[in-house]
This record gives C-alpha cells, sequence and structure tokens, in this order.
C-alpha cells in the first residue's frame, strides 16, 4: 500500500526589483500559450534580456503588488497586480479595486495550488489596501485559465468583442 503524496508546501513573498529577471523567466509558461493562440498580438520567444526592463518597469511601480510563489524553495510562479483608485463622477461611484494583471505558474507546479496561493495573496493585499473588488482578464481561447478562475470566485463581469478589419 502506497501512502499518499503530501502536497508540496507553498511560501509566498513579495517580488523585489532584483527579481525581474526570475519573473521574465517564469513568464514563459503563460507567455507561450498567448503567443500559440494569438500570435497576431504576441510576439513568439521574447528574447530574455528584451523582458528584464519591462518587468524592471513593473516592479518600480508604486501602484503595483508582486508576489512570487517558491516551492521546497524553488520559485514556481508569480502574480504582478495594480491597485486602480478612481475617483466617483456623476455616472459612476468612486471605487479602489486591485487588478491581477499576471499569474503565470510553472508547467511543473500546474494544479499544486501555486495558482490559488498567488491569488489568495493579490486578494489580501488588495484588502489591506482598501480595496472592493479584484478583477482579472482572460483571453477566450485560455478556457483552462478561465476554469481555474471560476473556481477561485472570479465571475464573468463584461464581455470584450474584436472584429477583424
Amino acid at each position: 500500500m502506497t501512502s499518499p503524496r503530501s502536497a508540496p508546501s507553498i511560501e509566498i513573498r513579495p517580488a523585489s526589483p532584483g527579481d525581474a529577471a526570475l519573473l521574465a523567466e517564469l513568464n514563459g509558461s503563460v507567455h507561450s500559450v498567448h503567443a500559440l493562440n494569438r500570435p497576431d498580438v504576441f510576439r513568439a520567444e521574447p528574447a530574455h534580456d528584451e523582458l528584464v526592463p519591462i518587468f524592471e518597469a513593473h516592479l518600480a511601480r508604486e501602484d503595483l503588488r508582486a508576489f512570487i510563489a517558491q516551492s521546497s524553495g524553488e520559485p514556481v510562479g508569480y502574480a504582478l497586480a495594480i491597485v486602480v483608485d478612481r475617483p466617483g463622477d456623476a455616472l459612476m461611484r468612486p471605487r479602489t479595486f486591485i487588478v491581477l494583471e499576471h499569474l503565470a505558474v510553472a508547467s511543473a507546479a500546474v494544479r499544486t495550488g501555486v495558482g490559488a496561493a498567488l491569488v489568495d495573496a493579490v486578494r489580501a493585499a488588495g484588502r489591506a489596501m482598501g480595496c472592493s473588488r479584484m478583477v482579472t482578464e482572460v483571453w477566450d481561447f485560455n478556457k483552462e485559465a478561465l476554469a481555474f478562475y471560476e473556481a477561485a470566485g472570479f465571475a464573468p463581469m463584461r464581455h470584450g468583442l474584436e472584429q477583424p478589419l
């Protein structure tokens, strides 16, 4: 009789400016899915040295919250989220919310709780900053991500539509 495999422990830590190269590396797992399905939008296999400055700029933003997931001491995913503070006007109520911009989990760590732990970290950060909502976007082709987000408690908010010209 074999014993059930125990789930690996997942640690979440804030990302620091020195983590830009790590985020660029971890981004590959999610970017490849986007590039495969929407080559009209996403460049295939962007060079690591082109990605690092993009992540450095993200990490320098004051409104950004960034987290890295580690399992057994190894980085296995990250999340980037932006806090948005919108003043009210004649049409809209004032609101503060957090936007989950990036969520990437290494292929070997998919379905191990890493994504859920990262979403929980963003959710907690949003609450701590007085946000009333967390929002994200999912490309329509990415049914796996859509199912993940729905299981994490997200519900459709609006639909984006496009038409080639």
